[in-house]
């Protein structure tokens, strides 16, 4: 079998934008089918990269949970295997919260998948999040789509998944405002409500971290300065960690009130000041466009 195969699975909630996800995939090249029974991923992989002449070595599946459960938890034992056969597998898990689920269904008049036998659409819902709990634990990357578009996930996938190396390190410094929630794909999460806001300088008030004034304002100030000292150096020790552990994806939150000023500036000097050292480093401001963007060296 190919040492250059790559296997992307995708999963996550029904309405979390799955299918959005293999499109974008398939756009990019990929060899996609959706809604793959587990017990059938060994055998797709072996017929699809069997011939020497017309090996196909991109391929995107799609599991959700009308796989049987015992499939369902049998699946890390099946991509233990797969990397053992030289197979490189990301797992991306796709959520989103309740509410926005439900407004998706009502909006778009679509049946949930296990929302049959009466089971309302909240239940159904629950009861998916449940069965799918194994593959959230084996993610190698959790999406969060509560509050993205399917641009804003098609940027994710391409610049996050497909430009990735082998055996990179994909890391995202992401800024966003605690009154906005707390993004769920965070890895390690860093508070700077303690920091001076430029909220309370008129002048300073509708304008954001990428603006030369408020990034004067705060690198002026020693504890901006002390703050930026501390998680860089945190960061700068263990990044190679998790490179060492073989991890794919490292997801740094930096939040403020309203992720505008403080929150931006930081995400941005961080990712500056990381790129000398490791690549990719990528940042995304959430409360901002939200897209991500790729640090200039």
């Amino acid at each position: 079998m190919s040492t250059e195969t790559r296997l992307i699975i995708v999963s996550g909630l029904s309405g979390s934008g799955k299918s959005v996800a293999l499109h974008v995939l398939e756009d990019l090249g990929y060899y996609c089918i959706d809604n793959l029974p587990v017990a059938l991923l060994k055998s797709l992989i072996e017929e699809l990269t069997a011939s020497e002449e017309q090996s196909i070595t991109r391929i995107a599946v799609s599991v959700d949970a009308r796989n049987p459960h015992h499939d369902i938890n049998s699946l890390p034992e099946v991509i233990a295997e797969l990397h053992s056969n030289h197979v490189r597998t990301d797992v991306l898990f796709l959520q989103t919260d309740d509410d926005v689920l439900l407004t998706r269904y009502s909006e778009s008049r679509r049946r949930h998948p296990l929302a049959g036998s009466g089971k309302e659409l909240r239940g159904a819902i629950t009861r998916e999040r449940e069965l799918l709990s194994q593959i959230t634990n084996v993610a190698d990357l959790i999406i969060d789509t509560t509050k993205s578009s399917v641009y804003e996930l098609g940027d994710t996938i391409r610049e996050r998944v497909d430009r990735r190396d082998s055996n990179a390190l994909s890391v995202l410094i992401e800024s966003f405002g605690f009154k906005h929630g707390i993004p769920a794909d965070a890895d390690f999460v860093f508070d700077l409500r303690c920091l001076p806001n430029p909220y309370w300088q008129p002048e300073l008030r509708a304008l954001t971290g990428l603006d030369q004034s408020v990034a004067e304002f705060l690198d002026s100030d020693e504890l901006f300065a002390q703050m930026y000292d501390d998680i860089l150096s945190f960061l700068t020790r263990w990044i190679p960690r998790y490179v060492s552990f073989d991890r794919g994806y490292l997801t740094v939150a930096i939040g403020c009130t309203g992720g505008q000023h403080r929150s931006v500036r930081m995400t941005e000097k961080l990712a500056s000041a990381l790129k000398e050292s490791h690549d990719p480093v990528l940042t995304r401001h959430s409360e901002l466009s939200g897209q991500i963007a790729e640090t200039p060296p």
